[in-house]
């Protein structure tokens, strides 16, 4: 009973502090220190002068090491992880779903003191496309409850809008109708909107309390609220 109780208050608050989530950012601030985690074990501080994507995907990206003179090009295969400071623009284009406050739970491997200050959290991952594993740097879109899956942006999907109202304001949320989803060690897969109608029952198999929760209701945009409330309610 009590952990039936964990779920629906965790299910009941996530709907008041509005996407769990983090935006998906291609803009980022070219004053404040980014964090750069190298393949090789080195990592790197500095600004970051300009950012390098094709097809959504960062390439590459221009910083300016701190201390140094010399600007120098990183390229994406080298990256293992990265925090990127976001550009004062989205902070202010976000700053409602902003109000959830990570520091409450503590995911593996992520700074969330770094996350909280402003920072897009972003990891190499690899991803099952088709017949072969491909190795991609994308960004971790909910790095405050990814413990037991990481749920990550894919950049060359489809997003809509939707407009609802939050503390008196009207708030236009653009929802994105897919994600790259990693269980475990498994390579990361894409999952679509038109496919959560089974998957959920899939993702949540071993917390049958919150998938009885969910048979009638487990619309695609609360995918984070289910996932949020599968973490940190069931063991």
């Amino acid at each position: 009973m009590k952990k039936i109780a964990l779920l629906l208050s965790l299910l009941s608050c996530t709907t008041a502090f509005g996407q769990l989530f983090t935006p998906a950012y291609e803009q980022f601030s070219t004053r404040e220190t980014a964090y750069i985690y190298l393949a090789d074990g080195n990592t790197l501080e500095g600004t970051v002068s300009s950012v390098n994507q094709k097809n959504g995907l960062i390439q590459s990206l221009v910083l300016k090491p701190s201390g140094e003179s010399k600007k120098t090009k990183v390229k994406a295969e080298s990256i293992t992880a990265m925090y990127l400071p976001i550009s004062q623009f989205n902070k202010i284009n976000n700053a409602i779903n902003l109000t959830f406050d990570p520091r409450k739970w503590r995911g593996k491997g992520v700074n969330h003191e770094v996350i909280q200050q402003g920072y897009a959290y972003f990891e190499k991952t690899s991803v099952a496309n088709h017949a072969k594993i491909d190795q991609l740097l994308l960004q971790l879109v909910n790095p405050t409850f990814s413990e037991k899956i990481k749920v990550f942006h894919n950049p060359l999907g489809v997003s809509t809008r939707t407009m609802e109202f939050k503390n008196g304001f009207a708030i236009e949320d653009e929802v994105n109708k897919s994600y790259y989803v990693k269980i475990g060690d498994a390579a990361a897969v894409k999952l679509k909107k038109k496919d959560y109608e089974e998957a959920y029952a899939v993702l949540y198999k071993d917390c049958p309390q919150l998938v009885d929760k969910l048979k009638g209701n487990h619309s695609w945009i609360k995918f984070d609220e289910h996932l949020h409330a599968y973490t940190k309610g069931c063991n």
